[in-house]
């Protein structure tokens, strides 16, 4: 009797086993489209510095406080606010000094260095910056970085560029291969934007100068990619 029963048993186990689901994927297409738009930069970050340099490290201090407070002063009253004013780097460090004629040593000097990081809004206003503050003593300043504040609307159509970039190029695809696309399975993207611009210059405080520090700001790049995932048959 239990010989009986159990034959049935697997054998409606088979039948079920057979009519379940089969396990089928779908092919996809995978394409990437870049755009690129150029903006006018409006807003500039860069880095001021007062190196001193003496026997005493006490005097280095005394020199390089009263040189960096008349740069700080310099730059604010070129319309910087204080909030657009930070601290970047203050660092003391020592050295063995040689004679330049002679080569022998001449003693242990002492360098102060610190740095601001300024914000500059009104790019206007950049040349005048650089000059006054290296009239007032500063003789360190780096990496101008051009930017642009608000590029919301510029990467919008950075990425409306390169959404039909990609579209383009997954109908030319398709077309090619014999295939037909089917509905958008996924859409990822990434934005880039290059807005570094190198500018550097060092030199002794209080240069006097007649001619305006020449600045180019240029273009700034913003870049989108996108990529799409295509179902096809």
């Amino acid at each position: 009797m239990r010989t009986k029963l159990i034959i049935p048993f697997l054998a409606i186990l088979l039948t079920l086993s057979a009519c379940g689901p089969s396990a089928t994927s779908e092919q996809t297409l995978n394409v990437t489209g870049t755009g690129t738009v150029y903006a006018t930069p409006d807003i500039a970050y860069i880095y001021i510095g007062v190196h001193t340099e003496e026997y005493e490290i006490s005097q280095a201090m005394t020199n390089n406080n009263s040189q960096a407070q008349a740069v700080l002063e310099a730059i604010r009253n070129t319309g910087v606010e204080a909030k657009d004013i930070q601290t970047s780097n203050f660092s003391v460090w020592s050295y063995q000094a040689n004679d330049p004629v002679t080569g022998m040593a001449t003693g242990t000097k002492y360098a102060v260095d610190i740095t601001v990081y300024v914000t500059v809004r009104d790019l206007s206003k950049l040349s005048t910056l650089l000059d006054t503050a290296i009239q007032a003593g500063a003789n360190n300043i780096n990496s101008i970085t051009f930017d642009v504040a608000d590029k919301s609307a510029a990467m919008t159509d950075a990425r409306r560029q390169a959404l039909e970039k990609a579209i383009v190029l997954a109908n030319e695809l398709s077309g090619a291969a014999g295939l037909s696309l089917g509905s958008i399975q996924n859409i990822t993207y990434s934005d880039v934007s290059t807005t570094y611009y190198g500018y550097g210059m060092g030199g002794g405080g209080g240069a006097e100068g007649s001619a305006t520090t020449p600045i180019n700001p240029g273009q700034v790049q913003l870049t989108a990619s996108v990529n799409v995932i295509y179902g096809i048959k």
